[in-house]
Order: C-alpha cells, then sequence, then structure tokens
C-alpha cells in the first residue's frame, strides 16, 4: 500500500470534479478520506481509487446540506483517529430558475452545501492547521463568482460568497503557514447538470464544456504550488473577461427582449 504522510479530505468525491481530484491526490502519494451523501456511488470510488492507486481510502457518508453537517463530519474524522492536512470543499449542486420560482428547500439546501458547510468546515479544520503551522485548502468556487447571473442567481451568488471567502482566509492563514486556494471552473461535463436540460456532450465536443480531469488537474496543481486562484483554460478565461466586461444593463436590456432568457413562470 502507498503510504502517504498526509491525508486530504474531498467532498463531493463520488462523481465529477471531486472523484477527479481524489485520483489525482491518491496518484500523488496522499491518503484519502472522500465524503458524500450517496453511499453507493461512494463505496465504488474508494474501491476504484485504492486499487488504481494503492492508496489508502477511508469514506465517510454525510448529507453535507444538512445542518450541523460540518460539526457531524469533523466528529467522524475525530472518531477514525484521522488528520487532515489537505480540505478539498468541492460538493455542490446546481439548478437554474428564477430566485423568487426557487423551492425554498432546494435554496436552502443549496446555501448549506456550498456557503455554511465549507465555512464551517475550513474554521475547524483550518484552525487544527493553523496550530500545526501547515496545511492546505481548496475551495470550488466558478467562474460565475465574476458577476450577477439572472437564471441561476442562487448558484453564482454562493460561488461568489467562495471566492470573496477563500481570498479573506488565505491572507488570514498564510502568516500560519496554510495556503488557501479557490478553483474556479467554467462549465464542466459531470452530472451536476440534467442531459434532458443541458446537452452536455455538444458542449464537451464544442469546447464549451471542459473534462472534470482538465479542470482537476489544473486545481490539483494550483492547490500543491499554493496558488491563490486558478481558472483553468483559455477558453474559461476569455468568458470569464467577457462576463466582467459586459455591463449588466446590457443583460438586463437582453432580459427584457428575450423571452426565452426568461422563467416560463411570468
Amino acid at each position: 500500500m502507498n503510504v502517504h504522510s498526509e491525508t486530504a479530505l474531498v467532498t463531493g468525491a463520488c462523481s465529477g470534479i471531486g472523484l477527479a481530484i481524489a485520483h489525482r491526490l491518491a496518484a500523488r502519494g496522499f491518503a484519502l478520506v472522500l465524503v458524500s451523501n450517496r453511499e453507493e456511488p461512494l463505496a465504488r470510488a474508494a474501491a476504484e481509487i485504492a486499487a488504481a492507486h494503492s492508496a489508502q481510502v477511508h469514506t465517510i457518508v454525510q448529507d453535507l446540506a444538512a445542518p450541523e453537517a460540518a460539526e457531524a463530519l469533523v466528529a467522524a474524522v475525530d472518531a477514525r483517529g484521522l488528520q487532515i492536512d489537505v480540505l478539498v470543499n468541492n460538493a455542490g449542486v446546481f439548478f437554474f430558475g428564477e430566485a423568487v420560482d426557487a423551492d425554498p428547500a432546494r435554496a436552502r439546501a443549496m446555501l448549506q452545501l456550498h456557503v455554511t458547510t465549507p465555512s464551517l468546515l475550513c474554521t475547524l479544520l483550518g484552525a487544527r492547521m493553523r496550530a500545526r503551522r501547515r496545511g492546505r485548502i481548496l475551495l470550488v468556487s466558478s467562474i460565475s463568482a465574476w458577476r450577477p447571473f439572472p437564471g441561476i442567481g442562487y448558484y453564482a451568488s454562493s460561488k461568489a460568497y467562495l471566492r470573496s471567502f477563500a481570498a479573506a482566509l488565505r491572507s488570514e492563514l498564510a502568516v500560519y503557514g496554510v495556503s488557501v486556494t479557490c478553483l474556479a471552473p467554467g462549465a464542466t461535463a459531470t452530472a451536476l447538470y440534467d442531459p434532458n436540460v443541458v446537452p452536455v456532450a455538444r458542449a464537451r465536443r464544442l469546447g464549451v464544456m471542459m473534462d472534470a480531469e482538465v479542470v482537476a488537474e489544473a486545481g490539483v496543481q494550483a492547490l500543491l504550488r499554493g496558488d491563490a486562484l486558478c481558472v483553468p483554460g483559455l477558453v474559461t478565461r476569455a468568458m470569464t473577461t467577457a462576463a466582467v466586461l459586459t455591463p449588466q444593463p446590457l443583460i438586463d436590456w437582453l432580459r427584457r427582449r428575450a423571452p426565452w432568457l426568461r422563467s416560463p413562470k411570468q
């Protein structure tokens, strides 16, 4: 077994970017703690990674959208006698729709998953890293963090929070030898998107969506270098620049004149 002296905890680890990040950390010799609320896919991912990389892999089944999820997860880590040297806050969900049409339970779960739980995991595990004077944290945001995006208001706003939080946390922890990196990918071909709504395969072929493996490799490299920010892909960086430079009044004007950009409930 390839036993590394450091252990990485990855949330949302049984699919998409999280699974790809877990593979890449295991390939570099890290022991892993994989976290997801989906027990069977999590077990399959753990077995796959252990076999592929001769890695030590622990699994914790935890609904990170539940209240007190961060505290429960840290307690589960402690119960296993594990020390977390790398924290990857990746778990996320996505839905289209105007904010006033959102199901409150769904919106609450997204905010818990994207804002409250990762923040408190950084607080709880980051405090331990600070005491040890070493550690690394990766927060997965999005290029939607750079401006308001009508139609995905809850998602984009929560990702903007993560970007801002990562920058503040990085400044606070840097003096203690702990690095914080924000990974901000564009649209990525994962199960996050409903293929009946978003043509994932076509978008991937056209280069509009990146492969999760490419995003993960860029993110892990940035994490291990201690970079502040990683926006993977030339197209993604160009889209980010375009989004920043597009005036909000222009977007509002387009929405007023393009019914397909508005909620069908209007």
